[in-house]
């Protein structure tokens, strides 16, 4: 039950962003009231397999999270091995000593990260409010409502199998425009979809291409398949608060922009926001992003200018000269270190081509600027 005298901070959007913040407001002895638009949390995916990346820092994600507040008691599994296929069906093995990513599902459904993480909540004396939208924050707060444009899309199927566990990737542009393709499978459950950076409009045509792909690379049969979708957007924003409202998660664009991994900064951001406003310092917030997450974004910005430009010759070249017995987790670390020349890059080339999603309008306690809208009509 709440005390009398405990700081309430107010959380709109309940997805890891917004639970993640709700658990640090908890563990710092304040009272988090989340409002999400939704009946349940998790409603905008189907159960379908996502990743927790665990390549960007040394330290694993599941302490991270842990020193956040946000146990690891939802299922995940950790996967070491990729099977990788390059245009023209070359297949490589990457493979990692430690965890590349955890699989874990999303969704309403039982067992699902959403789910565990408002159990957790709850657990912590959180009040979450279904149903309720919330559009303004006049005593400060949180906003965690998720994208608001759509800078990468999935569109797939769920389905069940009798296959092994297994995580299958493919770069080619005829199945993945800019982006690529993949199959998790994990304990008799699948997912298959292709991941599009660009040509949206043709979903279809590169979704029946994957599950011919797949199909014939790996015999899998889909039983009782399901259609899915999803969008995400990223940014790197010059802000991420206005007063005492700060922003999180893909409210404030952030996403890993080369390969869509966005859960950890999501839970990091939020916990963050969280942790901020119970301790009455939303300046920190801004120091913890630029510390922790604004170098990172812009060396993944690169890492997604580079990546759109090699094309099918480039996927393979790279397939092809990777070491059979390289460790891919370093390989990804060591791509997604923070590096002077990428800084450079994204400040002088990138940053003026990337289109904000966050407009910061003072003045206002909006938990999106509509303000700023209304007056630029007026």
């Amino acid at each position: 039950m709440k005390k009398s005298n405990q700081t309430v901070i107010e959380i709109s959007g309940a997805g890891p962003a917004g639970l993640g913040a709700a658990l640090a407001v908890a563990k710092a002895g304040a009272h988090a009231r989340v409002y999400e638009r939704k009946g349940d949390v998790g409603s905008r995916f189907h159960g379908d397999f996502q990743g927790l990346e665990n390549w960007t820092t040394e330290t694993d994600v599941l302490e991270e999270l842990d020193q956040l507040g946000v146990a690891a008691d939802f299922e995940h599994t950790p996967f070491s091995d990729i099977v990788c296929f390059g245009p023209g069906g070359i297949e490589r093995t990457v493979h990692s000593q430690r965890p590349l990513f955890y699989l874990l599902r999303r969704g309403a459904g039982n067992g699902t990260l959403d789910q565990y993480l408002k159990q957790q909540a709850l657990a912590a004396g959180v009040d979450i409010h279904f149903n309720e939208n919330l559009s303004r924050l006049p005593q400060g707060g949180i906003v965690t409502e998720g994208p608001h444009r759509a800078d990468a899309i999935a569109a797939g199927y769920l389905f069940g199998t009798d296959r092994a566990d297994a995580a299958y990737a493919a770069v080619s542009e005829q199945l993945a425009p800019g982006g690529y393709a993949y199959l998790l499978i994990c304990n008799g459950h699948a997912t298959m979809a292709t991941c599009l950076f660009r040509d949206f409009h043709q979903e279809r045509t590169y979704l029946r291409r994957c599950v011919d792909f797949f199909t014939d690379k790996t015999g899998i049969r889909m039983e009782t398949p399901r259609r899915f979708g999803g969008s995400g957007n990223f940014c790197l924003p010059k802000r991420v608060h206005k007063g005492n409202i700060l922003y999180a998660g893909e409210a404030a664009g952030f996403q890993d922009p080369l390969f869509g991994f966005g859960i950890r900064w999501a839970l990091l951001s939020g916990a963050a926001a969280g942790r901020a406003l119970a301790d009455r310092q939303p300046a920190a917030y801004e120091a913890f992003w630029k510390h922790r997450l604004r170098d990172y974004h812009k060396t993944a910005a690169c890492n997604r200018w580079l990546y759109a430009r090699l094309g099918d010759r480039g996927y393979r070249e790279l397939l092809k000269h990777y070491p059979a017995d390289g460790d891919i987790r370093e390989r990804m670390h060591h791509a997604y270190a923070p590096r002077l020349w990428k800084r450079l890059w994204y400040n002088l080339f990138l940053s003026r081509h990337q289109a904000a999603v966050l407009n910061i309008h003072d003045g206002c306690d909006c938990t999106w600027c509509r303000c700023q809208r209304h007056t630029a009509s007026a």
